[in-house]
């Protein structure tokens, strides 16, 4: 009896039907929405439709990151007056100006890194979504066991990244935020070491889930293909230079991109892709407007302020970079995964 239940189960089973059907990508999420273009033609059609959507609406964090410049340059020169008129109230004007800079430069950061870390909670879970539509679709093409080690693969990084992100490497910019304004109040450099080595941890971390992560994708071997050199270089240098701390990592994924499109027109991959981009390149350029401003505030700020001050300047633009690092790994590494997929379905 037992045997004859197994048999008329397999049976069952084997009537399921298996096609290469046509397969629907989740539903964009209401904060990404309104970036989706309309009916792009080609992928690049699409992704020049999402930037022409969303630059007119960025304008204000360019207007807010200026006034945030201009207000800690205002005390930084305030305060080296002050320093040069009173010199025996050098020291009292540089740790309240230390101060004055420390309460500016969070208000404007603190914003970022909530974006960064709402940002990266978004693409994960979009990618739990994701990645199941493309290895079901991938399967029925034929595809099964490349699937399964792919899917295992791809969710299982994008887990770990985002769990590390949300539960680890956030955190730790706030220390590392916390020990840079400290070291710059002590003024002596107490806490350089410490800081430091926050530093190294989040920046180590990143860089060690994304070698791991392209490791697994070259020895299943989706991260292969040939295309245009000329195209892929220059895919490389964006990458790598857009991209802060983990740019170089993640431009050696890049050639699995630009393979992949060739298929992205008759995949439902395409529209994954330009899902990803929409969620990520309003915050991404939000994030990153704030890290060049405070390049270029560090380095004005060189010219007539402490160095505890534009010490501590310096050190939020690094905390930025990092943020910045955070969002873009685990954006890119969604599209690589899907582009993966869309390799296998095509």
């Amino acid at each position: 009896m037992r045997k004859l239940l197994i048999t008329v189960v397999m049976l069952a089973l084997m009537a399921v039907p298996a096609n290469a059907a046509e397969w629907t990508a989740p539903t964009v999420p209401d904060s990404a929405q309104e970036w989706m273009p309309k009916e792009p033609e080609t992928f690049t059609d699409g992704v020049l439709e999402i930037m022409g959507n969303i630059l007119p609406k960025i304008q204000p964090s360019f207007v807010e990151a200026f006034r945030t410049c201009a207000g800690i340059l205002g005390v930084v020169l305030l305060v080296s007056m002050v320093r040069n008129l009173h010199g025996s109230a050098g020291k009292a004007a540089d740790l309240t100006g230390t101060a004055a800079v420390g309460i500016l430069l969070f208000r404007s950061s603190n914003s970022m890194i909530a974006l960064g870390a709402e940002t990266v909670a978004i693409i994960s879970d979009y990618g739990k979504l994701l990645l199941p539509v493309m290895t079901s679709a991938m399967a029925a093409g034929g595809g099964t066991s490349g699937s399964a080690a792919l899917y295992l693969g791809t969710a299982f990084f994008d887990a770990l990244l985002s769990s590390a992100v949300s539960a680890l490497l956030i955190p730790m910019v706030y220390v590392y935020l916390a020990l840079s304004a400290a070291n710059a109040a002590l003024g002596e450099d107490v806490l350089k070491q410490m800081r430091n080595f926050v530093k190294w941890l989040v920046t180590w971390a990143l860089k060690i889930l994304l070698y791991v992560f392209t490791g697994y994708m070259g020895i299943t071997g989706v991260v292969s293909g040939s295309t245009d050199a000329a195209a892929l270089k220059a895919a490389k240098l964006t990458i790598s230079g857009v991209v802060p701390v983990v740019g170089g990592i993640l431009s050696d994924a890049s050639e699995a991109v630009l393979v992949g499109a060739d298929v992205v027109r008759s995949t439902v991959g395409v529209y994954g892709l330009l899902a990803v981009l929409a969620m990520w390149i309003g915050p991404f350029l939000e994030i990153g407007i704030q890290y060049l401003v405070l390049k270029l505030t560090g380095a004005v700020c060189g010219i007539f302020g402490s160095r505890s001050t534009v010490g501590l300047v310096q050190d939020f633009t690094v905390a930025m970079g990092l943020v910045l690092a955070m969002t873009g790994a685990v954006c890119l590494m969604l599209l690589i995964s899907t582009v993966c997929f869309m390799k296998g379905v095509g």
